[in-house]
């Protein structure tokens, strides 16, 4: 009586009783910018991806626009870093410089900014670091902690100068307690209370920041950020935080990473009802380009695996787990393919 390959027998059919859809709406295309003109720096740790100037910036996102992806988040690389991550909240900063150029050549693109201050710290830690007495142990290696509250004036100016260039959205990916309330208010005090926040409300302490460090070059100096990122093992935990997040005022709650967090993104859907972002993050892409020696010099035809294939797999297991939207290198390959 029944039989369920009948629904599988062409492609038509499959395509009718399909229930996930991949859509090139859902993508987000992260763009690394810096300071200078003429720079198109690859990344030696994710083949064809790089840190542009803002006029090779213009270039690529009129690239991504053709193709129809309809959005980019930035992601800004100071000539110069220190204590205080001035670079972040500088109004003629290269994200705010970015934005402004992007919003004036491709007004109808979407522009998310980042909201850390990790590419801006010379330490490259996501908050301002103290010393830390000696009676009752230290944060980070080396003595010292973060100091939460310290750090979220200087999300909340940055927040701003960033509203006030142009962003679309702010996107606060430091895992400060706080930091979508300060940013709420700092953005409402300015006139911007129609301006959305994507929270990273869940970012894991994860293996798989590796090559985004040296695309942004924010890697830490000392110790790590297991102190303010969610330890991998706790699925509960990151539900509190998607709760304060969405309390404090988050529009989109996002799960990072994506790839092995597919649990985390299902139960964020199912109990908060609220739109879920995830980023593919690097080193998810890195280890698939790898394996199909994709971008890097190769040893054989084929590689190892179907770089398309994987891909498009990857991103139905990420709508099907509940994402809204996905945030991942391959945006502009994705929206070729889905033409296809």
């Amino acid at each position: 009586m029944t039989r369920l390959r009948r629904l599988r027998q062409s492609a038509a059919l499959r395509a009718l009783v399909r229930e996930t859809e991949l859509s090139v709406h859902h993508l987000v295309q992260p763009l690394f910018v810096r300071e200078g003109v003429r720079v198109r720096q690859p990344i030696r740790s994710m083949p064809g991806q790089f840190q542009l100037s803002v006029d090779e910036l213009l270039k690529e996102a009129e690239q991504i626009v053709a193709v129809g992806v309809p959005a980019v988040i930035l992601f800004g690389i100071p000539d110069r870093k220190d204590a205080k991550a001035s670079g972040a909240y500088a109004a003629n900063g290269v994200v705010p410089k970015a934005i402004r150029a992007l919003k004036q050549q491709l007004p109808g693109l979407l522009v998310v900014a980042d909201v850390c201050l990790c590419e801006y710290m010379s330490h490259g830690h996501c908050g301002i670091v103290r010393k830390t007495p000696k009676v009752g142990g230290a944060n980070l290696a080396g003595g010292y902690r973060v100091d939460n509250d310290a750090t979220l004036k200087l999300l909340a100016k940055a927040a701003v100068v960033y509203a006030d260039a142009g962003a679309d959205i702010v996107a606060p990916s430091d895992m400060m307690d706080g930091r979508v309330a300060a940013i709420r208010a700092a953005l409402d005090a300015r006139g911007f209370v129609e301006k959305p926040i994507m929270s990273y409300a869940a970012k894991f302490a994860s293996a798989f920041y590796g090559p985004f460090r040296e695309a942004a070059e924010s890697a830490p100096q000392f110790g790590n950020r297991k102190t303010y990122q969610i330890d991998c093992a706790n699925v509960e935990e990151a539900l509190r935080e998607v709760a304060l997040d969405i309390e404090e005022g988050a529009d989109i709650v996002m799960v990072k990473p994506a790839l092995a967090y597919l649990d985390v993104v299902h139960r964020v859907k199912e109990q908060f009802h609220h739109p879920v972002a995830v980023y593919n993050v690097s080193g998810e892409y890195a280890m698939v380009k790898a394996a199909a020696r994709s971008g890097w010099p190769r040893t054989d035809v084929r590689g190892w695996l179907d770089e398309k294939a994987v891909v498009l797999e990857m991103m139905t297991a990420f709508r099907r787990a509940g994402a809204d939207i996905i945030v991942t290198y391959w945006a502009r390959d994705m929206a070729r393919w889905l033409e296809g």
